[in-house]
């Protein structure tokens, strides 16, 4: 465990080592991040995870002397845990090749045929590793090896909010219409991101994700 100062208003622990795996990494990450948080430490303020590191945001006027103490002691307790917050969600998406822009292109990288490309997609169960890029990009780890493709060469300037994609290990949905360079696969009806919701993100760190097939006629009624 490394804890580095992020100007004076963060720390950020890295609990990645040497021999780490990513999945059962990923776990101690998520589980360190809910024990800060579930502390309630006078002065914190927000508490982030990624796949390797906890970011502890406070205000520094209101922190107790033994501050870093009390955290490492946190993090030392904390274990892997399965939480009672995670939860499993179900994302219906639409591979038509209207929304699957780069579904071709895989197939190509992998030698798999579509169909063969959605079926590895759609079984796979997924961690949400973290939340950013943009408010409710979804950072999804449990990728099927044979999926692993690299980002596109040329970024598109607009990819469309729901676009279901992939880029190296990872598995991702953009909430809203933006830049990107992910491979995009399909397209779910679903907002991630409802600004007038609380919380407003549909996804947090260690839910459970599954991407259900589903029809264009079914895709549209859930549009309405």
């Amino acid at each position: 465990m490394k804890i580095d100062s992020l100007g004076d208003s963060a720390l950020i622990i890295n609990l990645a080592d040497k021999i780490s795996d990513s999945s059962g990494l990923l776990a101690r990450v998520l589980s360190a991040a809910e024990t800060i948080e579930r502390a309630k430490l006078p002065g914190v303020i927000d508490v982030t995870s990624s796949y390797e590191s906890v970011a502890v945001f406070f205000q520094i006027t209101q922190l107790g002397p033994d501050f870093e103490d009390r955290i490492r002691a946190l993090i030392a307790s904390a274990g892997v845990r399965v939480s009672g917050k995670r939860r499993r969600v179900e994302i219906p998406v639409c591979y038509d090749e209207e929304f699957a822009l780069d579904l071709k292109r895989v197939a190509n990288h992998t030698s798999l045929t579509p169909d063969a490309i959605v079926a590895l997609h759609s079984s796979a169960e997924y961690t949400v590793a973290c939340i950013g890029f943009m408010p409710g990009f979804p950072f999804l780890a449990g990728l099927p090896q044979p999926l692993c493709v690299p980002r596109l060469e040329s970024p598109r300037t607009k990819v469309s909010a729901g676009s279901v994609a992939i880029a190296n290990a990872q598995a991702g949905v953009y909430p809203l219409e933006s830049p990107g360079g992910w491979n995009v696969l399909g397209r779910t009806p679903l907002q991630l991101f409802r600004v007038n919701e609380s919380p407003p993100t549909l996804l947090q760190p260690g839910d459970y994700v599954h991407f259900r097939r589903i029809t264009r006629a079914e895709f549209d009624v859930f549009k309405q």
